[in-house]
């Protein structure tokens, strides 16, 4: 079973690269993050008409996530038990963003996940992402302690370089966020809980930010990954960043991530 996750920076902008990118890799599952629309607009006949099925959660032009699977889906969350919500006055309701949803599909439990970015560290953005990633990493430690055999994955934006390797230059981070003590041990607790990563490692950047030419300039950070269960993780075969996807015009600024997992789609 091959699985990806992409940060497509808007869906109906990259509905043609999506189309190419699932059938150039032969993917069988991809976990899309910033589809940048309303579950109407999401453009699902172009994943129907080659024989995926799909599962949209967008409220707006902001955030946006979906699930698109040629080995079904079912019991479709659209948030996880805890997920906070936000506004950025705090007398507000805060309400619940379209950065997560979750869906069986081949035998495996998947999120789709865009997690905050945080803005800045003075910004209640920054606190909003750490208690965002908090009850990701409890609802994962229910999910395995509950059942440690459980085919669990999270795949997406985690918006967090988890060492200084995952960044060009760390020195260009100092005082941002991404690179945060706080932030790294939000993302190592996730690990704690129980899940691995199956994705490239350290120096494998999938993300290359538009301004500055930073992908030219090979400025980079490793900030997608798929995290994954004991059950799943075990079976990966290997892992790697399509970067080829990034070149071009009309390129996402996040390459997509692939990893190829020994289980049999049609019979899962």
């Amino acid at each position: 079973m091959r699985i990806a996750n992409w940060n497509v920076n808007s869906a109906r902008t990259r509905a043609d690269r999506m189309v190419e990118f699932l059938t150039r890799n032969d993917v069988d599952i991809l976990l899309v993050q910033e589809t940048k629309c309303r579950d109407d607009q999401f453009p699902t006949g172009r994943f129907t008409a080659i024989g995926y099925h799909v599962a949209h959660f967008g409220l707006d032009q902001w955030n946006g996530v979906a699930i698109i699977s040629r080995v079904g889906i079912k019991d479709v969350h659209t948030q996880f038990p805890g997920q906070p919500g936000f506004n950025k006055n705090p007398a507000a309701p805060q309400l619940t963003e379209a950065r997560a949803i979750g869906a069986l599909c081949g035998g495996v439990r998947v999120w789709s996940l865009y997690v905050p970015n945080g803005r800045e560290i003075a910004d209640p953005h920054y606190d909003y992402k750490l208690r965002w990633l908090f009850a990701l990493r409890n609802h994962v430690a229910e999910i395995l302690g509950a059942d440690p055999s459980a085919r669990l994955l999270l795949g997406g934006d985690f918006n967090i370089a988890p060492t200084d390797a995952d960044v060009w230059d760390i020195s260009a981070f100092e005082g941002k966020t991404h690179v945060t003590e706080p932030e790294r041990a939000a993302f190592e607790q996730l690990l704690e809980a129980g899940l691995s990563e199956t994705t490239p490692g350290p120096g494998t950047f999938t993300y290359w930010d538009y301004k500055g030419a930073r992908f030219l300039r090979g400025e980079g950070m490793r900030i997608d990954f798929q995290l994954a269960s004991p059950a799943l993780a075990s079976t990966a075969t290997g892992s790697f960043v399509d970067v080829d996807e990034r070149r071009g015009r009309g390129a996402s600024d996040h390459a997509p991530v692939i990893v190829d997992y020994n289980l049999d789609p049609a019979g899962a």
